[in-house]
Order: C-alpha cells, then structure tokens, then sequence
C-alpha cells in the first residue's frame, strides 16, 4: 500500500516496521514529527526525554536490554549527546540502535548548519542518508539490521527539505517481530564498562569494525550506479540526488545511501567509467573531501584555498536553481542566458533578513512588505522583555520562541548561544568582574532540558545574576510538545508535573517568587528590587502560552478609545502585531493613534497595562474567539 508521508513519517513508519521497541528524544525541527508519529503506532513506547544526551541514554540502554531502540534529534542537539555518542560507538549495542540527526542547511529553525556526516567520521560509526521519503523508510529499515550485523549505533542523517517534503511511500501494515535478542541484561565488563583498562582494548575492535563496513558498503543495496552519457559522472546522496537528476538529467551517477564509510572500489570503478566526475553534496565537502584522499581525479583538479568544494557552496541548502547557476559558472553547463533569473531565484529560496522599509514584490501590482518573525499576540513573555527592555540591563538570551524578545521595538536580549547557556554565560560575567547585573532568561522547556546544572552552579558559587524563567506550560516553538512540567508524557498519559518554584529552592536559591507573565506592573517592580540587592535570585513569569487550546477559548479582544490616546506610542513598544497604527492624528502632537485588530487580539491586557492614559479596555460589544481543541 502506498501513502504519501513526509520523510519524518517515513522514518517513524521504518522505525515501528523494523520492529523498534523504544524511542527517545527531545523536539527540535525538523526533527520532531519522526516521535510524533511514532507514539501513535501499537506496542511501542515513546517519550521526550528532558534533553538529547538523556534520550540517547535511554535508547541505548533498551539496545543493551537486547531491544531495537530510536533516538531522534536535530543536528545540534548531537552535540547535547556527544558523551553518550561516543560511548555508545565505543561498546556497541545488543540491539539495534539507530539515531537521527536532523541536519538544517540554511538555518531555517536553528543557530548553525554544521554536518552531522563529520560526527559518524569522527566517532566511527555508519552514515546513512535517504534521498526521498521512500528512501527514509527504507533506511531506517536497513540500519538496525546494520547495527545488529556490525554492533553499532548507527546514525541516519536526515535534512530539513527530506524532513518535511513528502513523497510516496511504500508501507506495510505488519510489523516486523523482534523479541528481545538477549534473555537476561549482558553482565559483561570487559565490552560495557568503559574504564580505561577496557576501553584501550575496545578501540582496535573499533577500527576493525570501520574497515568491516567499508568492505559492506560495496555491495550495500543503497549505494548504486545510474549509468547514462559518460561524459559527466556525478557521486552524490541525499537531497542532492533529486537536483543531479534534475539539473543533470543525462548523467550518469553514483547515488550513496551510506556516506560513512565510503564504498572505495565503487567510486574507483565508477571514476574510470566517466570522462569528468564531480560531486554534488550539501554544505562539507565530506564525500568530495574523502574521494580526493582516495586518489581519485575530480573536475576540475585545481581547487580554491581553504575549501576544497570546488563548484557547489560550502554554505546554506542546495535547490535546482543554485545547482544550475553553480554548473554553469564552473562551465559543467552552457550559460542559457538564464543566469541572472537562475541566481535571483536561488536569492530567493535563501532569503536573507531584508534592511528596514523594503518590501517584497508580490504577483500583480502587490507590494508586499517585509514580515520579520514577531512574538505572537497574547505571548506571556512579551511583558517580560518590555520590562528588560525598559530597564536597560545586560540580557543573556537562550534557545526558544523568546528569543524573539531580540526582534525590534522590544530589543530586549543581548546574546544567544545554545540550550541552556543564558545562566552559565551570565553567571560568567558576572564572575568576571562585569559591573552590570546580569539577567539571564530562559524557558521552562529549557530549564528542564540544561538549565537546571547552569542555576546549580549560579547558586553554588553565590554568583550575583537575576535569572527569569519563563514558564509558559508547553515546549512551544516546535510545536507544544509535553515536557516534564507539563503533568502530560508524549504518549498523553496522566504523569507528576514537576514545580518549578520548590525545584528551585531545592537547588539553594532563596530568594524566588512566581509571578503570573501578564503581571507587568509586579515584574517591574520585583526586577527593580532585585537589582538593588547582590545574590541571586529567581523570578518565575509563569501563563501558559496564549496557542494553547485552553487559553485560545478565552480570547476576548480589546479596543483603543480615540477620544483618550495621543500617539504616545509606548503601546506599540511593546510589539504586539494586534496592536496598529490608525489613520487618525492626535490633533495636537499629529501622531497617528492605536487602534487594535479584534481578529488578532488575545485579551491579554499588556498594552492597557503599560498604557499611561488608561486608553485600552474590552470592548462594549464583546468579540470572542473560540476555537476547536
């Protein structure tokens, strides 16, 4: 029976197919509906874990337990789970054990590209990548059955358009059985205890084993041939395929479903057959980098200092366009007098952030203006950054939908690295002697996730930094995925909802208050108070985020009354898109007055808060909103 599924449907369908007992991760586009899926299938169990490296964890010890076993993740929530992926490739596993490395070339949800290929190089262990979402159900298939053949992790390496682009699929609605390869949990030091002793003599069986695979990857069914005109041949995998297809539709081409380690001989063969050979991958020049090191000739052979990508970009994703533009620059194509059209679509299917006032031509005479990410109507955390914003203190930023709080006219954060690292590069500088008190945000998703060592060591060495949790009851900017303050698991069962507030002071910090996000006035006043004072505090801004369907039921929308609003302008400072500029003029200070869009307003009351005319109230003639859970 055929379906169209994404490439993430795909994997979750491969996974329960191949008969995957367990499955772990944390959600992070674009990986998160590979978990999502999978929870709904029978006889599985599913769970997001509190960060990566703890998903990891669990899956590999289901994998010791002698069941198959999943971890999924995005690309850089491999390094969160660096310890147990090196761990994991040094011991092998039971079972097999697959994990996803959901990469996202061009950025388009995360804070770099880098290439997950490097991690299976640098840990040893095999790299699979499927070029459709066929392929991904394919794959995922045939790694466990690598894993178990090889007893290895291995990883299957996805990218943001197989990820969400779908495509048909050949599923099968039996599961595949696989009871448990062991009957009692492996006492076995000497492969599983990693002290130095035995871990100095797991890594020859390591290397082995690296060499085994290249020997597999020979005949590996997905690793194949397409001989067409020999004038051009073409090494490639993954997305890359479909656009050598496209744009080089008589070439022949050496398609690789496993891109770690490479098939040597294959290459080797397949370069003799072929005048000019090239290859087509999406950012390092991974696969291009290995063939050279082979001795194997690529066009052209002179390459430019210090990338040895020779025709693609090193940067961003690939689509048709660039490709095209690319092969006719290196002279692979002839210039068709579409170049320039060719490079503005490739600008276009890469935007980039456009300078203020610009605007976007639309079909027809429509100019449509630039639509910059914007924290939505009714967001507890707005209230937040127009206070820190308004205060004017250094803020340490972290991974979520707040960090939008950067986004003009609230301006509110000052740096943002990965998960987590708000309080410990706050705390760094306030060690360092940094003469401004620092205040570090943070959601509760990622409290959970990282946070929770980072305000140990704050309160451990008594560091003077202000930290906000921002609680808004859900993992909202991937989709309102459970987490452990929730009291939900993914799998929707009842479970303990962890406190914040009493987690806290379990870690040693006393001085904590929760107080409800929408609560401007108590926030200003409780952040003033605190920055008078040293030692360090925590403060809960604590409302569930207004998409939830529980908040969306109670949406009733607010009005400006002209007759009381002189453009002052400070409600739009605090960035809500409900919130607009009418074509009516203050008659004295002829500025435009607010008038508020019912259609996008929440209720949430901010703008008539931080309003010094008492201008903004409901409306006399109601509008409410209600929506469907």
């Amino acid at each position: 029976m055929k379906r169209l599924l994404s490439g993430n449907e795909a994997v979750a369908h491969g996974a329960w197919e191949a008969g995957v007992s367990v499955a772990a991760g944390y959600p992070g586009t674009p990986s998160t509906e590979i978990l999502e899926t999978f929870a709904r299938f029978p006889h599985v169990y599913a769970e997001w874990a509190p960060n990566e490296k703890v998903a990891l964890d669990v899956a590999i010890g289901a994998a010791y337990a002698g069941r198959r076993a999943l971890a999924t993740m995005k690309h850089v929530g491999v390094n969160v789970a660096a310890d147990a992926f090196m761990y994991a490739a040094m011991t092998g596993t039971e079972a097999g054990l697959v994990i996803v490395s959901a990469d996202d070339p061009s950025m388009h949800s995360s804070q770099n590209e880098q290439d997950n290929r490097q991690f299976a190089k640098f840990a040893r262990i095999p790299c699979l990548e499927p070029a459709d979402s066929q392929d991904a159900k394919d794959l995922t298939i045939a790694a466990f059955d690598l894993s178990e053949q090889f007893d290895t992790p291995v990883m299957l390496r996805m990218t943001t358009r197989i990820c969400h682009t779908s495509t048909p699929v050949e599923v099968d609605a039996r599961r595949q059985e696989h009871p448990p390869l062991i009957d009692k949990y492996p006492r076995n030091p000497a492969k599983y205890v990693m002290v130095p002793a035995n871990a100095r003599k797991r890594h020859p069986i390591i290397e082995h084993r690296l060499e085994d695979l290249a020997a597999f990857a020979e005949s590996f069914a997905f690793n194949r041939v397409e001989m067409r005109d020999r004038a051009l041949g073409i090494i490639t995998g993954g997305v890359a395929y479909q656009y050598a297809r496209e744009i080089f539709p008589d070439a022949s081409i050496l398609k690789l479903g496993m891109t770690y380690p490479l098939p040597q001989k294959l290459i080797r063969d397949f370069a003799g057959r072929v005048d000019r050979l090239i290859v087509l991958e999406e950012l390092d020049p991974f696969i291009e980098d290995q063939v050279r090191l082979m001795g194997v000739t690529l066009w052209p052979e002179q390459v430019a200092y210090p990338h040895t990508k020779s025709i693609f970009p090193i940067t961003g994703e690939l689509n048709p366009a660039i490709v095209r533009q690319s092969a006719q620059a290196a002279g692979l194509l002839p210039d068709a007098g579409d170049a320039e059209e060719a490079g503005a679509s490739a600008t276009a299917a890469s935007p980039q952030p456009l300078p203020a006032g610009q605007k976007i031509r639309g079909n027809g005479d429509l100019d449509l203006p630039a639509r910059p990410p914007v924290l939505c109507p009714g967001c507890p955390h707005r209230g937040v950054f127009y206070i820190l914003h308004k205060l004017k203190v250094p803020v340490n930023g972290d991974i979520g939908c707040y960090t939008l709080g950067v986004v003009p006219p609230l301006s509110a954060i000052h740096t943002t690295g990965c998960m987590g690292a708000s309080i410990g590069v706050a705390h760094g500088a306030a060690v360092a002697g940094d003469k401004e008190r620092h205040v570090a945000v943070i959601g509760d998703s990622t409290f959970f996730h990282t946070g929770i060592p980072a305000l140990l060591n704050v309160a451990y060495n008594r560091s003077n930094v202000i930290t906000i949790i921002l609680d808004n009851r859900t993992t909202a900017m991937t989709g309102h995925q459970a987490n452990p303050g929730t009291g939900k698991t993914l799998q929707g069962q009842e479970t303990t909802e962890i406190e914040i507030e009493p987690l806290v002071r379990a870690l040693g910090i006393d001085q904590v208050v929760t107080i409800d996000a929408y609560e401007v006035e108590a926030i200003e006043k409780t952040l003033k108070q605190w920055l008078k004072q040293d030692g360090p505090a925590v403060l809960i801004a604590k409302h569930a985020c207004a998409l939830l369907p529980q908040e969306r039921r109670k949406y009733v929308a607010l009005e400006v009354d002209p007759n009381a609003c002189n453009g002052c302008t400070i409600c739009f400072r605090i960035g809500c898109p409900a919130i607009l500029k009418s074509d009516q003029l203050d008659p004295k200070y002829h500025r435009p007055l607010a008038e508020i869009d019912p259609l996008l307003c929440t209720g949430c009351e901010i703008c008539a808060r931080v309003c010094p005319r008492d201008a903004i109230s409901f409306r006399d003639q109601v509008v409410h909103l209600h929506f469907e859970a």
